[in-house]
């Protein structure tokens, strides 16, 4: 079977992606968001162990960037809501895969089993030594 083009890990777009990516709690965000429009409060519910300040910074550069967008629903109350882009819905790919490499992991190597103890943010913690 032929062998897939090799990545190149150096190449500006690969960079940008994983600079993104490697941001505490920016995948689990963009996941989040795949069902559709979310606001804060239900963003907050549902990342639990994000803590308010840490997420409004997080949405605020996902915005930035372009993979998420802001809406202003008038009020009173007045309401925010946060969608994905079509730059961010095209995570969704990438979250499947990721999800199926962690999978792949889990299977072949008992280090990557999932523990009982949880860590902070709500993903099982990988015994410390393993």
């Amino acid at each position: 079977m032929p062998r897939a083009k090799a990545v190149d890990s150096s190449c500006q777009a690969f960079q940008n992606a994983i600079a993104i990516l490697g941001r505490p709690w920016t995948g689990l965000l963009l996941n989040l968001l795949q069902d559709g429009a979310l606001r804060f409060g239900e963003l907050e519910d549902r990342a639990a162990g994000i803590g308010a300040k840490t997420l409004s910074a997080r949405l605020k550069s996902l915005e930035r960037s372009g993979i998420i967008a802001r809406q202003v629903e008038g009020g009173p109350p007045v309401r925010v809501r946060y969608s994905l882009t079509r730059k961010g819905a095209a995570f969704g790919h990438v979250a499947r895969a990721i999800e199926q490499w962690g999978r792949d992991l889990m299977e072949e190597d008992p280090h990557f089993a999932p523990s009982a103890r949880r860590g902070r943010s709500g993903f099982r913690a990988r015994r410390a030594g393993g």
